[in-house]
């Protein structure tokens, strides 16, 4: 439905939105309350991909065995890659017009995935719970797909997410078949 929307220049336009009368603070055609609810459903992925990031740097550092070297290059490139989604996250939360939490506190609140908190030398079973923490974290994201798109009119924020979601589909693959009789 078209409705009509003063721009930041004062001047009246027409825009289609589906947000009813919900004021728009960026100007995006995003409505404030649904930037809000986008905010907080990325800095949820925020706090799944930080503790994800930091459970792969702690495998890197700690992993043990027989195929040691690989592995270690491998997590290496891993958590690299993590890393990098980390920050695209956050920088997505302020596009949208918000604050990216930053505290351990926050992360370890906003997130579904459990900490490792444990000594773990079988370098299986640790690859194995990176798998379960990315497979997690892709069912979040399909979730997320439509969420942004049909509930908060956000298509950017929905490709956004499709792209972090298809990067975790890679790195769980390359997890799985490095160690297939960990499944």
């Amino acid at each position: 439905m078209a409705k009509r929307v003063e721009t930041a220049n004062g001047k009246i336009s027409n825009a289609k939105s589906k947000n009813n009368n919900a004021k728009d603070n960026l100007n995006t055609g995003i409505s404030t309350p649904n930037s809000k609810k986008i905010a907080d459903e990325l800095n949820g992925v925020l706090s799944d991909e930080f503790v994800l990031y930091t459970k792969t740097l702690k495998f890197h550092w700690n992993i043990e065995g027989r195929d040691f070297h690989a592995l270690h290059l491998f997590l290496e490139e891993q958590y690299q890659q993590l890393q990098m989604i980390v920050d695209s996250v956050a920088e997505r939360v302020r596009k949208v017009g918000h604050f990216a939490f930053g505290s351990m506190k926050e992360f370890l609140n906003g997130t579904e995935l459990k900490e490792h908190n444990e000594d773990l030398a079988v370098s299986e079973n640790m690859l194995a719970e990176l798998v379960n923490d990315h497979e997690a974290i892709i069912r979040k994201t399909r979730t997320l797909i439509d969420d942004f798109d049909e509930k908060y009119d956000d298509a950017g924020s929905a490709d956004f997410i499709t792209g972090i979601m298809k990067q975790h589909e890679k790195m769980a693959w390359m997890l799985r078949a490095s160690v297939p009789q960990a499944r």
